[in-house]
């Protein structure tokens, strides 16, 4: 899979021929800015209310390249810190996708390794409870299998399921060329027609 071709393309691109059910919840967002776009196969862990182990242990056995997507049991302990981020950064992990908090922020951006989440938390989480490792969990609202892949910047949080990624590519790439050859007097045109197009069909017989 050449993941430099989705990491080419904005998260808005890839709404444009998504579902909603594809998109994350906003409440996830980039911890520091800027951040560089982040994009790679998901390596998913869902971790018990209270726990981290399941993180620790995706640490150790995430591809490089993949994006570690964790489903944490609440928002009361961090689920990764400064040093987790930079071992994660030297194994070649590319981010982090957090439905949870994490810690040492100050560290994180100074690493500058990418980590989307709802927040920040100073306590950590004890390492013993099990969970899910490397198979389907729900984060942000959005069902992620191993190796679908993420997308994330800025503008939001999109996982392509992995059977559908070449197609659901062709298509986001289609669109950004379009977007780009389009200038704004023709999409004002455009608009316009669809605007009276919609209207039109408000008007009760």
């Amino acid at each position: 899979m050449d993941v430099d071709a989705f990491i080419r393309l904005s998260p808005t691109t890839f709404g444009d021929v998504l579902t909603r059910d594809r998109v994350m919840d906003h409440g996830l967002r980039p911890l520091w800015q800027p951040m560089p776009r982040l994009a790679g196969p998901a390596y998913p862990v869902a971790c018990p209310a209270g726990d981290n182990l399941m993180l620790h242990v995706a640490l150790h056995r995430a591809p490089p390249g993949s994006v570690v997507v964790v489903k944490a049991g609440d928002c009361d302990f961090a689920m990764a810190g400064g040093n987790v981020c930079a071992y994660a950064k030297q194994r070649g992990i590319a981010g982090f996708v957090v439905d949870g908090v994490i810690r040492d922020l100050a560290e994180v951006r100074a690493l500058g390794f990418p980590v989307f989440a709802r927040g920040v938390i100073p306590i950590p989480a004890p390492r013993s409870k099990p969970g899910i490792q490397n198979a389907p969990v729900v984060c942000g609202g959005v069902n992620v299998e191993p190796g679908d892949i993420v997308v994330a910047d800025e503008e939001g949080i999109v996982v392509v399921p992995h059977g559908q990624a070449q197609e659901v590519l062709r298509n986001a790439e289609a669109r950004a060329e379009k977007d780009a050859a389009q200038t704004l007097d023709a999409w004002v045109t455009a608009h316009k027609a669809r605007v009276e197009e919609a209207l039109k069909k408000l008007v009760l017989p």
